[in-house]
């Protein structure tokens, strides 16, 4: 007998720190199944994750649409994501954190905008629930953003993304442009709305990351300044990209 086809594809990225991954894999898929969504869920396992790789292949074999890619060591967020993007087997895909950001409940809210003709459905946890010292920083690094490539996102760091697969060939993700993945289908006329969310209780304690990673901020902001300024003028770009290259240095004395 002919399987229905796969509707939506969740690609879930193990990277930095996770969650209960049999819980997310719960909460989520039990949503897609009140919306009536036909689902498989890929993790893609970004390093050494032995405790997460362990408790997927039991999910898996207890007969849960789970996929398990496990990458030989640590590529990065964006290497994770092209490769979900590449074995993915839905016309929508989905991508989640994993850890807990939003919650499941308002999948509905990101079908109810992809079926209304958006490409790409982002996502905004609003009210921010977060002690006020992450609302700060992440208010700055938003507005920078925003000055920067001219795109209204105020949300970019959320993992939730609706994804029509027709843009994938649009975005190239390396790096940490995963982060970025709104601005560049904004850059390139795709159709992108940011919806409104609610934020997990989970996601809301203090976040405090050290000097080194406040620099590869910058530089990714840099890059992407690049990236959405000077696409259409490589020469140009080339060389404000070389001169770039002596920026950390400075970053770094002037910090």
């Amino acid at each position: 007998m002919k399987q229905d086809p796969i509707e939506v594809s969740v690609i879930v990225p193990i990277s930095e720190r996770y969650d209960d991954l049999r819980e997310l894999y719960s909460l989520y898929s039990s949503e897609l199944i009140r919306l009536g969504k036909r689902f498989e869920f890929l993790f893609i396992i970004d390093g050494f994750f032995p405790e997460a790789f362990e408790d997927l292949k039991k999910l898996k074999n207890e007969g849960n649409s789970v996929r398990i890619i496990k990458f030989a060591k640590n590529f990065g967020e964006s290497t994770a994501l092209m490769e979900g993007f590449g074995q993915a087997k839905g016309q929508v895909i989905l991508s989640l954190a994993s850890y807990f950001q939003v919650e499941p409940s308002d999948l509905s809210k990101l079908f109810a905008a992809y079926e209304s003709g958006y490409d790409l459905v982002v996502t905004r946890r609003y009210p921010r629930r977060d002690p006020l010292v992450n609302r700060i920083q992440s208010c700055v690094y938003h507005y920078i953003v925003r000055k920067l490539t001219g795109t209204p996102f105020r949300d970019i760091t959320s993992g939730m993304r609706l994804i029509n697969r027709k843009i994938l060939p649009k975005i190239v993700l390396y790096g940490d442009l995963h982060r970025f993945i709104p601005v560049l289908a904004f850059q390139r006329g795709i159709r992108v709305i940011e919806v409104n969310v609610t934020q997990r209780k989970e996601d809301t304690h203090v976040r405090l990351v050290g000097v080194g990673v406040y620099l590869r901020r910058v530089l990714d902001i840099l890059t992407l300044f690049f990236l959405v300024k000077f696409t259409n003028k490589p020469l140009r770009f080339f060389g404000l990209l070389g001169t770039a290259l002596f920026l950390p240095g400075f970053l770094i004395a002037s910090y």
